[in-house]
């Protein structure tokens, strides 16, 4: 029998990601990257630094491109390759990134007069400009709808869709009149590869309507228009023009149409799975299953963990969502995660640039691996792009404390990894507290493969082993998982996830083991970042600091021993 395989579309911050994947064993044999062509990094900024936005016609271009590249680097590569072979596609984005659609489901963005209106493109999820509105709408929950507020952690977050929605409302009223409804990019291009983007015909996931837009069958999909009235009577009278219906991804969003298989040389008909987060499928590439820990490390961080719907799960404060069904069907979804990780050392580095040109990545990683946990006497918060989980506030900033005249730039970036390892570690904590057990921590993305002192010092924070992903690409893996599952066994995919996943990914043999003296020193460390963390992030937390510098003096003299 010839083999079979399955494209997952990865779509991040940056760029596009298409690969193909052999359903026998998971293996990549074809990679294709395409970067947005449009603002700075594939990323349409302003004066306003909340401001993030992308073009939706790089999500079309960088499709095609992509998938022609994949498949004839196949043709080269693997002897006997035919585009026929490929059964499923599956397709994953950043979220919760929506964007504002005429009456037939096209961006407002294709029409001339909007076309170089931000508005009027995709609100990339690290699109902060709706911090007042995301207040506004918690607090409107809290009086009216505390149910809303339960089911995402307590707090509605600017990142998210109808803060966007909102925000648009309130600044750019001739977009959103124009707009017949939003779509969230997880959606849109599915219904664009298959053609049904029409609102009568489109198809919504569960991973982004469930933990960024307040979705639950429970009330009803979508928050009701009494509700969204409340906040604005135009934000209410589009409630009827949102689905009612969402979808898992073990089911098809639609074929990939006639048009499409042209563009880019594959088959017409082949199924296109429902879409999902990047971060809800890379956890599907990385094998998630109940008691995984699945950190997805890029420029940010999403914590993933499902549990069986027939768990009795408490409603978790500070949580993405506790979604029946997302991330894996037939189990809840747990989404945590941090709002910068990778962002902030690309900061320091980039941005600060302390050392020149010398200064690069490896150069800072291979200085600070020299120093010992608490020889630098600095602590870190890990806000400089606010706190996600398990604070949920936008309006948190970075702190950095212990320097003196002799601080190095190796210092400072070592204290900036264990600040982003002790937000994992309080994330960690608290799904523990609330009766969800991290029974084991697998990482994945950029950092979890290129960087092993920042996976030493996670395991030495967490007092864990922490184990990385085969894969390279765990989200792209986890769409062409997918793919492979919307195929069917009929069509030489699979019945459902767990077969799927039992063959197509796996674990690399190197297991980062906890250091115990590290980790000794870094609970010292940590429990005077919980007293930043609390001090700053809460109305609660005790603002008395008179003791951290010289708690942090004493741990640097005793690591200087």
């Amino acid at each position: 029998m010839s083999a079979k395989y399955t494209i997952g579309l990865d779509y991040g911050t940056n760029s596009v990601r298409t690969v193909l994947v052999d359903v026998a064993n998971g293996k990549e044999i074809a990679t294709a990257v395409w970067n947005y062509a449009h603002g700075v990094k594939g990323v349409i900024l302003s004066h306003d630094p909340n401001l993030a936005r992308q073009h939706p016609r790089d999500y079309l271009d960088g499709a095609e491109v992509t998938i022609k590249k994949a498949l004839a680097l196949a043709r080269r590569q693997v002897r006997g390759f035919k585009p026929e072979q490929v059964i499923g596609i599956g397709v994953d984005t950043t979220g919760s990134t929506p964007l504002p659609v005429d009456a037939n489901g096209q961006p407002l963005a294709f029409q001339k007069k909007f076309a170089n209106n931000p508005a009027a493109m995709a609100w990339l999820w690290k699109d902060h400009t709706g911090v007042a509105e995301a207040a506004e709408i918690t607090e409107k929950a809290r009086q009216l709808r505390p149910q809303y507020l339960a089911k995402c952690g307590g707090t509605y977050s600017s990142e998210w869709f109808f803060s966007k929605i909102l925000h648009c409302l309130r600044t750019s009223p001739a977009v959103f009149k124009a707009a017949h409804s939003w779509v969230e990019l997880a959606d849109y291009v599915p219904a664009a590869l298959t053609g049904t983007e029409a609102p009568d015909r489109l198809s919504i996931g569960i991973c982004a309507a469930g933990h960024k837009a307040m979705f639950h069958e429970s009330w009803g999909g979508y928050p009701d228009a009494e509700f969204l009235s409340a906040l604005d009577p135009e934000l209410g009278a589009l409630r009827p023009r949102l689905q009612s219906v969402a979808k898992t991804v073990d089911q098809p969003a639609g074929s990939l149409t006639a048009d499409w298989a042209r563009r880019t040389g594959l088959p017409a008909g082949i199924p296109v799975a429902v879409g999902a987060f990047d971060a809800h499928l890379g956890g599907v590439g990385s094998g998630i299953t109940p008691g995984t820990l699945v950190k997805i490390i890029g420029t940010s961080t999403c914590d993933m963990m499902v549990a069986p719907l027939s768990a009795q799960l408490a409603d978790i404060p500070g949580l993405c969502g506790i979604v029946p069904g997302s991330i894996l069907p037939g189990f809840y979804g747990l989404e945590a995660g941090q709002s910068a990780v990778g962002d902030i050392f690309n900061w320091f580095v980039n941005y600060l640039q302390p050392m020149g040109k010398a200064g690069t990545h490896e150069a800072l990683t291979q200085a600070a691996a020299k120093l010992a946990p608490g020889e630098s006497g600095l602590l870190a918060l890990d806000w400089n792009n606010g706190n996600r989980t398990i604070l949920v506030d936008q309006r948190l900033t970075g702190l950095l404390i212990g320097q003196t005249l002799y601080t190095t730039p190796a210092e400072i970036y070592r204290a900036l990894i264990e600040a982003t390892a002790f937000g994992a570690f309080t994330i960690i904590q608290r799904f523990e507290e609330y009766g969800v057990k991290v029974e084991q921590i697998v990482n994945c993305g950029g950092i979890a493969e290129k960087n092993p002192l920042v996976m030493q010092i996670y395991a030495d924070v967490t007092g864990r082993p922490i184990k990385i992903s085969r894969s390279a690409q765990t989200c792209a893996l986890g769409s062409a998982i997918a793919g492979a599952v919307v195929a069917g066994r009929a069509r030489g995919g699979y019945d459902d996830f767990a077969a799927a996943q039992k063959v197509m990914t796996g674990l690399k043999p190197k297991v980062f083991k906890p250091n115990p003296k590290a980790h000794q020193v870094y609970q010292q460390l940590y429990a005077l970042y919980r007293k930043l963390h609390d001090a700053f992030g809460t109305r609660s937390g005790n603002g008395q600091l008179f003791d951290v510098m010289k708690e942090l003096l004493e741990i640097r003299s005793a690591a200087r021993k």
